[in-house]
């Protein structure tokens, strides 16, 4: 078991030697942008979230205002449908007790003949 052990510690040595080896060849072979370049893409990257930042702002005040306005008038049609209908119904009581307050009255003035 010794030998195993031995041999895998000089595997891992090997393997991050040639693991620092590999990573400073492979920076040596990027091609780095030059400084105007990497100005134009900043600008571009600024330019780009600022312009994202900026609709959804304005998208977030519209919903914001359609949905404070939106129902607050869904509301008032909903309580003048219900007020309507109360009256309505209200309406319909009275001239139900109306009339049969006119029946009663008209049956007590036949009884009392």
């Amino acid at each position: 078991m010794a030998k195993k052990e031995t041999k895998n510690k000089k595997e891992n040595n090997k393997n991050k030697k040639s693991f620092s080896k590999d990573f400073k060849a492979e920076l040596k072979r990027v091609s780095w942008p030059t400084p105007k370049q990497l100005l134009n893409n900043t600008v571009a990257v600024i330019t780009i979230v600022l312009v994202t930042a900026a609709i959804v702002f304005v998208l977030d005040l519209t919903f914001e205002t359609l949905n404070k306005y939106g129902v607050n008038k869904i509301k008032e049609v909903i309580s003048t449908s219900n007020t309507t209908s109360d009256e309505s119904a209200n309406n319909e009581k009275n001239t139900e007790a109306t009339n049969e307050n006119a029946e009663s009255e008209n049956n007590s003035e036949n009884n009392a003949e």
